[in-house]
């Protein structure tokens, strides 16, 4: 048996390796995927879009927010992978009474290097989660320091901006970039437009999810501020899974020509 403990404090309990895996978060079901777990995977939610395969085939079981408790007791899994941020507590909860529930709890690096590790040793793929675990840690070694101030901007009507606490703003840190977003308490804030203007920071950054921005914002945001707006990946800047392994190539390649 393994028992092991997931980053909410949880105990799991395997009496054998899972053969029946649900994801109920995008960028975990990425990672499962790259783990080589085609067979093992049986549900993912409708916001897990890598790989297209996946998302074409497998079953899904709702939203990351909203799942289909009828769906899952149906591919009646033997582990689920959930996370306490993009799932909600009272669903983890419920399904922590029928089901061995992995859950996640990422805001660092060094968080998200325990959960593939964590999901390696469940799933019998020790080998291949140290694999893409290292070749992470090499891509986050000499990335260029840009030394600005930045407002990470996630959704629209109100403006919501990424706090200190959330794994955003330690991935900003990584590359030299200043939260103006600086109650170290806070993780997403509602901002009005002079709020915005207050905090005065040289760009803004416009991420692609959850809120799609899209050019016409950048038009919108020009108007109520000096900083200058720029598209930006929400899923490089968010997602905590394999991911990871594309940081440093789309930062030299998308944002190094437009900061610097």
């Amino acid at each position: 048996m393994l028992e092991l403990k997931d980053q909410i404090n949880h105990l799991i309990k395997l009496n054998h390796q899972p053969k029946k895996i649900i994801s109920v978060v995008p960028s975990q079901t990425e990672l499962l995927f790259d783990l080589g777990l085609d067979d093992e995977v049986v549900g993912i939610t409708k916001f897990c879009i890598h790989p297209n395969q996946w998302f074409k085939t497998k079953t899904r079981v709702g939203g990351t927010k909203t799942l289909k408790f009828d769906k899952i007791k149906s591919l009646n899994p033997d582990l689920i992978i959930a996370n306490k941020e993009e799932n909600t507590q009272a669903e983890i909860e419920f399904l922590q009474q029928h089901y061995n529930v992995y859950t996640s709890d990422i805001k660092t690096l060094d968080d998200a290097y325990k959960m593939m590790s964590d999901i390696g040793k469940m799933t019998g793929k020790v080998v291949e989660s140290e694999m893409i675990i290292n070749q992470i840690k090499a891509n986050f070694k000499y990335l260029p320091q840009f030394n600005k101030k930045i407002l990470y901007l996630i959704w629209k009507q109100p403006y919501m901006a990424a706090g200190q606490f959330t794994f955003i703003n330690h991935l900003l840190s990584k590359i030299g970039l200043i939260n103006v977003v600086n109650d170290e308490k806070s993780r997403y804030v509602e901002l009005s437009v002079e709020q915005i203007k207050q905090l005065n920071p040289d760009f803004i950054f416009l991420s692609s999810e959850p809120y799609p921005f899209k050019d016409k914002h950048i038009k919108e945001l020009k108007k109520i501020s000096n900083a200058q707006p720029i598209l930006v990946d929400g899923e490089i800047f968010s997602w905590y899974g394999s991911r990871l392994k594309y940081f440093k190539h789309y930062i030299n390649n998308e944002l190094v020509p437009l900061l610097f």
